[in-house]
C-alpha cells in the first residue's frame, strides 16, 4: 500500500495520528504530517486505511502500486 497527505485539505482532527501514529504526526496546531515515504508495509494497513476511511476531510489518499511479477 502507498499513501499520500495533502496538508493542504486537513483540517487538524488528528484521528489519522490516532489510528496509524507511525505514520502521521500532529504539528503544533493539529495539523498532520506523513512519517516516511508513504510505503505502508502489509503488517500496518488495516491501521492505515482506518485512518484514510475516518479523515473527515479526505486528505490521505491511497496511491495504486503496479502489480509486481514477471515481465510479459
Amino acid at each position: 500500500m502507498q499513501i499520500r497527505l495533502d496538508r493542504t485539505m486537513c483540517d487538524g482532527f488528528g484521528l489519522c495520528a490516532k489510528h496509524a501514529p507511525g505514520y502521521f504526526s500532529l504539528d503544533d496546531w493539529g495539523y498532520a504530517s506523513l512519517i516516511g515515504n508513504g510505503t505502508v508495509p502489509e503488517q500496518d494497513q488495516d491501521a492505515v486505511h482506518r485512518a484514510l476511511l475516518d479523515c473527515p476531510v479526505h486528505a490521505i489518499i491511497a496511491v495504486p502500486v503496479p502489480a509486481t511479477g514477471p515481465p510479459r
